[in-house]
Parts: structure tokens; sequence; C-alpha cells
């Protein structure tokens, strides 16, 4: 099935490449049992995509179910998930099927995985090895044949650092990770949702759906949106309701939800602006430039070794002002650690108006200033390949190394499409 079969098929409004990768890869794993992981904020719709990988498998006409593991109490989670026996707690009147039991052959969704209890990922680990698990209170081993997705709104592995998450299990669930985007990483979707969303509100209730002016379109693709599609919705049924004017221009739209202003900026100094990934992405550039400082003092102390070994000399200071280009005295005294005056005895006759450098009189050859200009991107994407070249491709360790989550830097790659080194 297409994409575009997909999104028609599961009403699903957008257009943005990081919204049809995560698409794409759910539609790939749907036809297998592999575990999934999938991974985004809160809002985004993960549950969507979980469905859309049962409704396109092979399990699509047996049960599935969606299991919210932050909202189990964890006295009674193993009990709703793998069932008990009668008199095995106070309250057990009779003995009871888990949701393992009764959705066997189906699919499992276990939303905020990072939740669940220490003791319940073990039974779910095994379950996810074996296939087998018991009902509390009983020592009979039974079998279940369900699929598993899982996810996750948080970083799982801070949790595992911390000891609130297995490892094993983490790599057990991420056999094909999916990472659904935030609502503020898909900017050109954001009116596209607005406008459904004030259509089905419009058709709902019999009345005109609201529009937007430039202006206002414009503040709300520069909003972060930390409720991401949810919170979309929640405000144009706001605005649907509490406006007397269809279209809505930006002053209104301000005096109706004054927080709209806080725009998506990369600083990180007031409310509303991205915090965790600007860190991220500051700390592999400042990491860029250490490296560049020390690659650049190795290459002095280098270009130093090669003129006393070789017994080259350089240029006099007064013939090299003459040139285009030329370096001022200030920082020829700072390459040279001396004046010219006092390293005079060092410095070469001209030639033809070039100046020598070696002992067997080669000349310059012409040359063409070049100035490189890079851009952060490239700065991020030479660090990451130069992190991942070091530890053969093990991201988890070159993830340590720029000082970066897992996750992170699996974006990275992804967003800057980089190949295995």
């Amino acid at each position: 099935m297409t994409i575009q079969a997909v999104k028609q098929r599961f009403g699903i409004i957008g257009k943005s490449p990081l919204l049809e990768r995560a698409l794409h890869t759910a539609i790939r794993v749907a036809a297998t049992d592999l575990s999934v992981l999938i991974q985004g904020e809160s809002g985004v719709g993960k549950e969507v995509f979980s469905r859309i990988i049962h409704e396109l498998s092979i399990r699509k006409h047996n049960n599935f179910i969606a299991i919210n593991c932050g909202a189990i109490p964890a006295g009674t989670i193993n009990s709703e998930l793998f069932g008990h026996e009668k008199g095995s707690f106070t309250g057990a009147v009779s003995e009871r099927k888990g949701y393992f039991e009764t959705v066997n052959g189906g699919t499992i969704f276990l939303d905020e995985i990072g939740e669940m209890p220490l003791d319940t990922q073990s039974y779910l680990l095994r379950i996810l090895e074996s296939g087998e698990f018991l009902r509390v209170g009983s020592s009979k081993v039974l079998t279940t044949d369900v699929r598993v997705i899982a996810a996750t709104n948080v970083d799982l592995e801070n949790k595992i650092q911390s000891g609130k998450f297995r490892e094993d299990l983490y790599y057990r669930l991420n056999t094909v990770p999916i990472r659904v985007p935030a609502l503020h990483e898909r900017r050109e979707d954001i009116y596209m949702l607005f406008r459904k969303f004030a259509g089905d509100f419009g058709d709902k209730y019999r009345t005109d759906s609201i529009s937007l002016t430039q202006e206002a379109r414009t503040i709300i693709e520069n909003y972060r949106w930390p409720g991401n599609i949810r919170e979309l919705k929640n405000m144009v049924e706001q605005l649907s309701v509490l406006s007397e004017e269809k279209e809505i221009d930006a002053d209104l739209l301000v005096d109706l939800v004054p927080n709209i202003r806080h725009r998506l900026l990369p600083s990180t100094g007031f409310e509303g602006a991205s915090t965790g990934s600007s860190y991220n992405e500051r700390e592999i550039l400042f990491k860029f430039l250490l490296e560049m400082k020390s690659d650049l003092s190795d290459l002095k102390s280098l270009i130093y070794e090669l003129v006393q070994t070789n017994d080259l000399t350089l240029p006099d200071l007064a013939q090299l002002k003459k040139m285009p280009g030329y370096a001022s005295e200030h920082i020829l005294q700072k390459a040279y650690g001396a004046t010219p005056a006092e390293r005079k005895d060092d410095f070469a006759a001209f030639d033809d108006g070039r100046p020598i450098l070696l002992q067997n009189k080669k000349q310059y050859e012409d040359t063409e200033d070049v100035e490189e200009i890079l851009s952060i991107e490239e700065m991020e994407k030479d660090m990451i390949r130069k992190a991942l070249k070091k530890f053969n491709n093990r991201r988890k360790d070159a993830a340590d190394e720029l000082g970066i989550s897992e996750r992170t830097l699996y974006r990275k790659i992804k967003e800057y499409n980089i190949p295995d080194m």
C-alpha cells in the first residue's frame, strides 16, 4: 500500500518528509511480526501508527487493544496484563484472563512503556522472547502469540541509566524504531491541519468554518506547539466557539489565545523555546570548534617542525607586505615567535618578486584564495561522521563521545542521510 493510500484510509494530514518517512517505516514493518517502538512527544499521534501497523498486518482480523501503562496502578498491572488465579490476592474472588491471553493472535499496543514497573518489564521480556507467561498466583506456564507495539514520549536511555528501565527489554522492543515528528518539526503541515479541524467543527455543528489571515497563519506556524496535534485541535475548537468573526486576524488570534505569541526560535532563554535539541546541537558545535582549535595547534607545530628539520627559510616581511593578501606583522610575529628584525637572518631573498621557502629554490605556484564557509549543519555532519568512524558505527559509543543521546544521534543520521562509515 502506498503512503498516499494510507493517509486517506487513516485520515492522516500532512506532506512533511519526516512524517512520510515514519509512515514508510510503518508500512514496511507491518508485514512482519517484529516488535516496534514508536517514539515521539505527547499528542503526535503514536496510537494511529500502531493501528496502521495492525491493520496492514496478517493479524488485522484478530483483536487489537491499546493499553496506557501509566494509567494502571503498579499493584494491578500484572493482573491486567497476565491475569490472576482465584484467591491470589485480596479481592481476587475468581480467576481472570489477562490481555495477553484474551488478545492471543492479535496486537497489543503498550503506550507510555517507560512507566511500566520493573517486575512487569521482566514478565514482558519473557513473553517477547518465548511467548510464555504466568498468571499472578499460578505456577502453570501459559503461552501466547501476540505482537507487541510499544510507545514512549520519554528518553528510555535516560531511564536505563537511572535504573528505571531494563536495557535488555529496550533493545528487544526497539527492533524497528519509528519516530513520529513533533508538530513544530512539520511546519508545512500546520495550516493544513488547521483547515481540517476547522472544517470538521463546521460540519459537526453546521456552521461556517473559521479561516486565518496571512499574518495569523504565520503566527501559528511559528508557535512551538508543546501539545502537538492535540493542542492545535483544541485551539481550533476554542477559536470556532469564541470568535464572532469567521476570518481571524493576528490581533484577534492573540487576544483569544495569548500564548500563541511564543515563537519557535533556536534560543533557549525564554518560555516556549525548544531546549533539549538546542543544547545537543550546541554541544556538537562546541566540540567541533574545540577540535578545530586542537587541529590548528597541531598544524602549527607540524609546520614549525618541518621548518626546523628541513632547514627551510621564511619570506621577508617587508617584501611579503607588497604581495596581495599579505598577513599583518602582528600575526606573523605570533606565527614566528619573533619580530622580523629579530629573525632577519632566517628570511630568504626574493627571486622575480616571489618568496623562496625551500632550499632547492622552488617557487610558489600561483594560487587562488578560497574561503570555505561551513554551516552549522556541515559542522554537525562532520563531527558525527568522525565519531561513527572512530567507534566503527557503534552508535551508543559515538553518542557518548558527542555528548548526546543515542536517539538524538539516530535522528541526526537520518536527517543528514549519513551512510555507515
